[in-house]
């Protein structure tokens, strides 16, 4: 197969911002999640995305956010797409989607066959489906460093672009396409040394596993 397209999540520093792009990253996340460690207030995206922009695919992550905020990081970082992580429906998927005239990714949580069976509902609604990890309540909904059963994934008949996030690192990230056979694939906390904080040999090392399929 193809090797997938890579995204690398959570990026609040012009520096990684350039590993990225010498690595031929295809999409780059920038996290407007308040509460997480890789948050980027409007000043910071306005300078990173204005540093990536024509270079690499600007990915804005969202919470339940309201339409306010998702205008407001969409005009300060340039954003070539959204990516909604919280309880978001279908119809709201959509209607972010008619309002913004962009594509609109949607992250869904999974632990079991229900969970892959959901991504049914926003086919139609959304641009591409991403399957991350499950993670315990009260924390963040992704970027935990956790995996899940990815096995989960081999029966699913893909109706619509999808991508694999959840845990994934340069160690574990071929398998996992392997298994599933992921036409994207995520990672966030799998490319740190410390919560937030990228590594370039790691990221380098990531893009090198994917590539190897």
């Amino acid at each position: 197969m193809p090797a997938p397209a890579i995204k690398i999540c959570g990026v609040t520093t012009a520096e990684t911002l350039e590993v990225l792009i010498a690595e031929r990253v295809d999409h780059v996340g920038f996290n407007f999640i308040a509460k997480s460690p890789r948050y980027l207030n409007p000043e910071q995206a306005a300078r990173l995305g204005a540093h990536a922009a024509g270079r690499i695919n600007r990915v804005g992550l969202f919470l339940d956010a309201e339409d306010a905020s998702i205008g407001e990081a969409i005009a300060a970082a340039g954003l070539d797409a959204v990516q909604l992580h919280g309880e978001e429906t279908p119809e709201r998927a959509a209607q972010v989607r008619d309002r913004f005239g962009l594509p609109v990714w949607k992250a869904l949580p999974v632990a079991s066959n229900e969970d892959v069976a959901s991504a049914a509902a926003y086919v139609g609604a959304v641009d591409l489906v991403l399957f991350d990890a499950k993670t315990p309540k009260g924390t963040l909904p992704g970027g935990m460093g956790v995996t899940f059963d990815w096995s989960l994934l081999t029966a699913w008949k893909a109706p619509c672009a999808w991508g694999l996030a959840g845990g994934l690192n340069p160690a574990n990230v071929a398998e996992a396409a392997r298994i599933t056979g992921a036409p994207l694939v995520d990672a966030a906390s799998g490319v740190e040394t410390a919560l937030g904080v990228k590594d370039a040999a790691k990221i380098a090392a990531f893009c090198a596993a994917v590539r190897s399929l």
